[in-house]
């Protein structure tokens, strides 16, 4: 009787144990299926909204921002007229942020609150997505703007944070992209005139702003040549090419020697000294209108397709 006894519970046991295996394994099995489930729900259909917005290939993805209401941020920050070369300056380190996490960039070119990023032609970064290229170098500009805002204005404080806005446009040929290039730093010349001589005559010759503008109506840049000559025996020429010609970034081999400490078999430690070429983003202020520039660098652009 013992012995049956014995033997009931242990089936009894047995029993109790394959149920609460069973429960746990069927529970399981629906978390299991209840998040394969979400993963592949009924409400994926609304990706079907995304659009597709690869830029087309083999051409120059350029990436340009520009400051958002940056005249009122300039004049709230107190930024020197008509150049402040501490603006200018974390602009660049800005833009040399942005090369630096994205080697497809071939060239940078940038001019008061603005900078243009290209990409070469074969990349295919972000599988060349625009809204992909577009937020990532706004973004990554951005918050560089803001972390070294107090390496280039020191104790001044930053009163708000900047706004860049960016747009994506494509170039399928080497003189589109020269001729876009081109483009930005005649602006360059044009706005840097005219506001070296607009600040001249209310700095130095006493007029209103109001007074400075209707004296330059209407003038062309003969005119403000000879304004700013005559009457101050300023050589607008001679004026910092920073200002006259904005910033270029490319990427340069640059030769780098560095000290190591080294142990060779049966010596005792010594200082070997190490010369190798790293690639480095260079910084720029000359013509790139005209053929001398890109004939220093042919590595910039690509060959067109014929």
């Amino acid at each position: 009787m013992n012995t049956y006894r014995r033997i009931h519970m242990v089936i009894q046991k047995r029993s109790l144990f394959d149920r609460l295996l069973k429960s746990c394994f069927v529970q399981s099995s629906a978390c299991l299926f209840t998040s394969s489930s979400m993963a592949k729900s009924k409400f994926e259909y609304v990706r079907n909204f995304e659009t597709d917005d690869s830029c087309l290939r083999n051409c120059y993805i350029v990436v340009r921002l520009d400051g958002r209401n940056f005249h009122k941020f300039a004049d709230q920050h107190k930024f020197t007229k008509p150049n402040d070369n501490r603006a200018l300056g974390l602009m660049t380190h800005s833009a040399r942020s942005v090369m630096a996490g994205l080697e497809d960039i071939v060239i940078a070119y940038g001019q008061s609150d603005e900078f243009s990023f290209i990409f070469k032609k074969t990349s295919t970064l972000f599988k060349r997505r625009a809204s992909k290229l577009m937020t990532h170098v706004v973004s990554q500009f951005s918050s560089s703007y803001v972390f070294y805002w107090k390496e280039f204005f020191g104790d001044q404080p930053l009163l708000y944070p900047p706004g860049f806005d960016g747009r994506v446009v494509l170039y399928p040929t080497n003189h589109n992209l020269r001729d876009y290039l081109s483009w930005r730093q005649a602006d360059c010349h044009i706005n840097n005139l005219y506001n070296t001589v607009f600040w001249t005559l209310v700095q130095k010759g006493g007029l209103t702003t109001t007074e400075a503008e209707d004296r330059l109506k209407g003038t062309l840049a003969a005119d403000k040549n000879e304004i700013l000559y005559s009457e101050f025996n300023i050589n607008y020429n001679n004026e910092s090419a920073i200002h006259r010609k904005g910033t270029i970034l490319i990427w340069e081999m640059q030769e780098e020697t560095v000290t190591k400490r080294t142990k060779l078999p049966c010596q005792e430690e010594t200082d070997v000294t190490v010369t190798r070429n790293r690639r480095r983003v260079r910084e720029h202020h000359c013509d790139i209108i005209g053929e001398q520039f890109w004939q220093e660098h042919p590595d910039i652009l690509e060959h067109d397709n014929p």
